[in-house]
């Protein structure tokens, strides 16, 4: 028998760029943190990533799919994936799926590792999506967020210029 959870998912979105930077550049002074696209990413790094992040926030879609059906979003030249790293190792990633696009370019996932929890990543990770997706002159962003993620998570969204235009309650399978 599968065991599931529920949860209530909040659907936003963004029609314009916002109109202030959301967190200031990290690494520019100091050279501790550098983002980088990990273009066709391997299968396991991006699960490692997922489930090392994703494992405090009961992240479970991607845990579910099996690797061909992973890699065919992950390796789409559509998905963008960029990795933020602190001191040479992995401290968060972003993954922007421009296959809405142009009427929509959508946050897929954002999230932190554990030991950078309160270090200001979230909302560095969202500032450069962002200035990312609105390259593209989309005509809105979309993100959403669950009574499962970061508590900040809805908040941060918010403030960045996120209004909420939907909510549902899922009931989503454990692994």
């Amino acid at each position: 028998m599968t065991r599931h959870i529920e949860t209530t998912v909040t659907y936003l979105e963004m029609t314009a760029p916002p109109s202030r930077r959301l967190a200031p550049a990290l690494g520019a002074a100091t050279g501790r943190f550098a983002t980088l696209r990990a273009v066709s990413p391997p299968v396991h790094f991006y699960r490692y990533l997922y489930d090392t992040i994703g494992a405090r926030w009961t992240w479970t879609e991607r845990k579910v799919m099996g690797d061909e059906e992973l890699a065919s979003i992950i390796k789409d030249p559509l998905v963008e994936i960029y990795v933020m790293y602190a001191d040479g190792a992995p401290a968060g990633f972003i993954e922007l799926d421009f296959r809405g696009a142009p009427a929509a370019a959508n946050i897929a996932l954002l999230g932190v590792m554990p030991e950078w929890l309160g270090q200001r990543l979230g909302p560095t990770l969202l500032a450069h999506g962002l200035d990312i997706a609105w390259v593209r002159s989309p005509e809105r962003v979309t993100i959403n967020t669950c009574t499962l993620d970061h508590p900040r998570a809805l908040p941060l969204y918010q403030r960045a210029g996120f209004v909420p235009v939907n909510q549902r309650v899922l009931r989503l399978p454990l692994p």
